[in-house]
């Protein structure tokens, strides 16, 4: 059977691994939680324990773009024996969703700790050229469709502007006793991720989703990065993370 229309990717692009996505996240600034490779579950072991516990778990296919939409994310995976059951729980759910998908090992993370999520994008729009988004996070992104837009680069003063046009800005500042958000930190990783697709026109695409946010600090939790064919990619090396 071939790989479901859901997980495919557009016939012009290429997804990037998410472990040399994390690299580009790194090389501009943008934090990303400490992670590893593992091809197999005992490896996926030595991993979690050497990060620490819990730990997030997904899959890294090329063939799978929305890893979440065929269970090929698991977090709260407390000591070895779930990371053993985890990894293999993910292996039976991409099998059953979409059977014929190379499967190149698991992404172990370290999981963070709450926050409130946004999410912040770049693509190439074939009009204005390079463009970056920012916007509330989680189902608040479709139930409000609350994003603001910008043609790329920004600096971190225009990404407070857009900040403030956000209909959410209120939640992000710690509405009704809620604690505020690291605004600056946000403002630097709008800025970030515009530099990125401005500066990188093989970039088709670069989603952050999800952003979350703390009272000090900022961490993109999940990278999807789509380059264009025409682009030279090290993507799906079975090399281990940082």
């Amino acid at each position: 059977m071939m790989v479901t229309k859901e997980a495919r990717l557009a016939p012009a692009t290429t997804l990037l691994c998410e472990v040399e996505a994390a690299t580009l996240l790194r090389d501009y600034g943008i934090a990303y939680p400490e992670h590893g490779l593992a091809a197999t579950a005992a490896e996926a072991v030595v991993v979690a324990g050497r990060l620490g516990y819990p730990v997030v778990m997904k899959l890294i296919s090329p063939d799978v773009v929305h890893k979440s939409d065929v269970g090929g994310v698991l977090v709260g995976l407390a000591d070895g024996p779930m990371v053993e059951r985890g990894f293999q729980k993910i292996l039976d759910a991409v099998s059953t969703h979409v059977p014929d998908a190379r499967v190149v090992g698991m992404l172990v993370c370290r999981q963070a700790p709450p926050g409130t999520e946004v999410i912040v994008g770049g693509f190439q729009e074939p009009v204005f050229g390079p463009a970056v988004c920012v916007g509330l996070g989680g189902v608040w992104a479709e139930v409000l469709h609350d994003v603001v837009f910008r043609v790329a680069p920004v600096d971190p003063i225009d990404a407070r502007e857009m900040l403030r046009e956000l209909v959410a800005y209120p939640v992000l500042r710690g509405a009704r006793g809620a604690s505020p958000c690291d605004l600056e930190a946000l403002e630097g990783l709008v800025a970030a991720v515009s530099r990125v697709i401005a500066e990188r026109p093989d970039i088709m695409e670069l989603d952050l989703n999800p952003v979350r946010l703390f009272e000090t600090g900022a961490l993109a939790l999940d990278a999807r990065v789509l380059l264009s064919n025409s682009a030279r990619a090290h993507a799906f090396s079975t090399g281990g993370g940082t």
